[in-house]
């Protein structure tokens, strides 16, 4: 079994050592700006973010703050263990589609409700994702789709050897 690695305590941030598992839902007011294919295809005022112990924030947008077109069904879903079944979308913008970049829980879990008529996206398949004028950088791997921002500190699953935690 691996080791808990020790919170990176930095003052001013939330240590995602702090956030719960299983995770939370927390309704933030923020500013979310999503470009792709140099278009804005998203544009919030206000996010779910889904915490969890050792992740940077997911951040899901409402279908409506999506410009049209920009969110087209794509093939596959996935399980989570927590909120269910979630099946995928592309994201289009301009001349770029971001094939299976975003995701989507049709019918969560209960105490995953706040998710309905959101969808969250990778931000490294993004041109930019933008939160509070703040450019997002990417959870690192693959499979995670947290925002790392200055608001949060890890360290952060997906980082090289973390595959155990």
């Amino acid at each position: 079994m691996a080791v808990r690695p020790q919170p990176d305590r930095v003052p001013g941030t939330e240590s995602v050592w702090d956030y719960p598992r299983p995770p939370a839902v927390r309704l933030v007011d923020r500013d979310v700006v999503v470009r792709l294919g140099g278009v804005v295809v998203a544009r919030a005022s206000s996010v779910a973010e889904v915490l969890e112990t050792s992740h940077s924030p997911t951040v899901y947008i409402a279908r409506s703050d999506f410009v049209d077109g920009a969110l087209r069904p794509a093939e596959g879903s996935s399980w989570c263990e927590f909120k269910g079944h979630a099946r995928y979308l592309d994201v289009v913008g301009g001349d770029r589609v971001a094939e299976r970049a975003a995701w989507y829980y049709p019918d969560p879990t209960p105490g995953y409700l706040e998710l309905v008529d959101r969808v969250a996206l990778y931000p490294g398949a993004m041109d930019e994702c933008r939160m509070d004028g703040e450019i997002v950088l990417p959870q690192p791997g693959s499979f995670y789709g947290g925002w790392v921002t200055s608001r949060v500190s890890g360290p952060f699953k997906g980082e090289p050897g973390t595959a155990g935690w």
